[in-house]
């Protein structure tokens, strides 16, 4: 079964962070922001292109582009 990514959430959908892999630079950025295993994270903007999208986690408001949002297993 294919694990959910961030980037496939729909706006106001919760999901919960499994892992995040990835390029190690973008990993550590997440991390340092909190996005750690367990953490509830919630698409609620996205730009008029699609890309970036704002995610709410952790009661900040973060904008991540989908290459990086498909880094973002959920559970």
């Amino acid at each position: 079964m294919k694990q959910k990514t961030a980037n496939e959430l729909e706006l106001e959908e919760i999901g919960i962070v499994h892992k995040i892999i990835g390029e190690e630079t973008i990993k550590r950025r997440l991390l340092d922001l909190g996005l750690i295993e367990g953490t509830s994270i919630k698409p609620v903007l996205i730009s008029p292109s699609g890309d970036p999208r704002a995610f709410e986690f952790r009661g900040s408001l973060i904008a991540i582009r989908k290459e990086d949002a498909e880094n973002i297993k959920l559970k």
